[in-house]
């Protein structure tokens, strides 16, 4: 899935540069590594492993990309993804419109989402509180793939809000002396949510919310004890507004979901298989290999989101973990054939 997700990201970055066409590099290195027949077989290859962390160390830090060695599958694979960055628009947009299709499976997150936020701005309407969005957009960040995920992030939006609230009153003595303070107090918590939301969501929100509310102070001075019981009242409506939307509106296409995707990978891995009994050629080989690692990611994606949603039917299980085992043997075989596997890189080659 790592692999997977770097090629796509790769790919969505547009035309390749030098620095890109590195990436591509230790990515056709990774693979390598991870669908050797070192690893079918079930042995580490400790060398390669090492190498990878070593490069990976340099590439997460500030300085240049590390160069690594040429592969040999290097340039049958920089032909196939030439070939699919042309393919790509058009895909894209198909997947766009079938995800707005009515019998997408995205639909039930859609409609909990639009009724969950419409609910939690009603309410807070009507309750009469000065700014309702907040309620809003609560509301649709507890919103999340399945019903587990939404009433994990429901538990880590609460809390991130509540202490959030209370290093606001902390800093409201500070920021009453002066514009100097509130700016500082602005900015610090400016760079604590940029630096902890990416990280922890929880702790991110404990940055933004006093982040929010100096915001409004900004435009003019207000009541430090109605700013925040606006912001309490508006996070407890958006969570438990959010929550009754997620649990209400189920999803009973998560587990037709996981059908399709069982089939799609079935009918990957049998066009590999084809390929491979055959005379092919190391991008056709290549292409297959993309399609049956595109259709495993999305067949886990799917288990994992069914299995968190409530009413649904037994998911099969093991037809899953026997999918998954078998179109990794075949992504395995369809590097080795493709020479994908070559000599370990030396140690200095960096």
């Amino acid at each position: 899935m790592a692999l997977h997700a770097a090629r796509q990201t790769l790919l969505d970055a547009g035309r390749p540069t030098p620095v890109r066409r590195q990436l591509e590099r230790l990515l056709v290195h990774a693979e390598a590594t991870l669908t050797g027949e070192a690893v079918a077989e079930g042995r580490a290859d400790t060398d390669r492993a090492a190498r990878l962390r070593a490069w990976a160390a340099l590439t997460r830090a500030r300085g240049p990309v590390p160069a690594a060695p040429p592969s040999p599958a290097e340039a049958p694979v920089a032909e196939a993804w030439r070939t699919v960055r042309w393919t790509r628009r058009r895909e894209a947009r198909r997947t766009l419109l079938r995800g707005l299709g009515p019998r997408s499976p995205h639909m039930p997150i859609a409609l909990r989402t639009l009724v969950g936020c419409a609910l939690a701005g009603y309410a807070a309407v009507a309750l009469g509180v000065d700014r309702p969005y907040w309620a809003v957009v609560t509301a649709a960040s507890v919103f999340q793939v399945n019903v587990t995920l939404s009433w994990n992030r429901a538990l880590q939006r609460t809390l991130g809000n509540l202490l959030g609230v209370l290093a606001f009153a902390a800093v409201v003595p500070l920021i009453r002396t002066g514009p100097a303070a509130l700016l500082g107090c602005l900015l610090f918590f400016s760079f604590g949510a940029e630096a902890l939301i990416t990280r922890n969501y929880w702790l991110g929100s404990v940055a933004v919310t006093p982040m929010a509310l100096l915001l409004v102070e900004a435009g003019g001075t207000h009541p430090a004890g109605t700013l925040i019981g606006d912001r309490v009242l508006d996070t407890l409506i958006g969570v438990a507004l959010g929550l009754l939307a997620a649990v209400a509106v189920t999803n009973r296409r998560a587990a037709g979901r996981v059908d399709r995707a069982l089939a799609a990978a079935a009918g990957a891995r049998a066009a590999a298989e084809r390929t491979l009994a055959g005379p092919a050629s190391a991008a056709a080989l290549d292409a297959d290999g993309r399609r049956l690692a595109a259709a495993l990611v999305d067949l886990r994606d799917a288990r994992d989101a069914a299995a968190g949603e409530w009413w649904q039917r037994t998911l099969p299980e093991e037809e899953v973990l026997e999918a998954e085992r078998a179109g990794h043997r075949t992504l395995a075989a369809t590097a080795q054939r493709r020479g994908l596997h070559g000599p370990a890189p030396t140690i200095g080659a960096v």
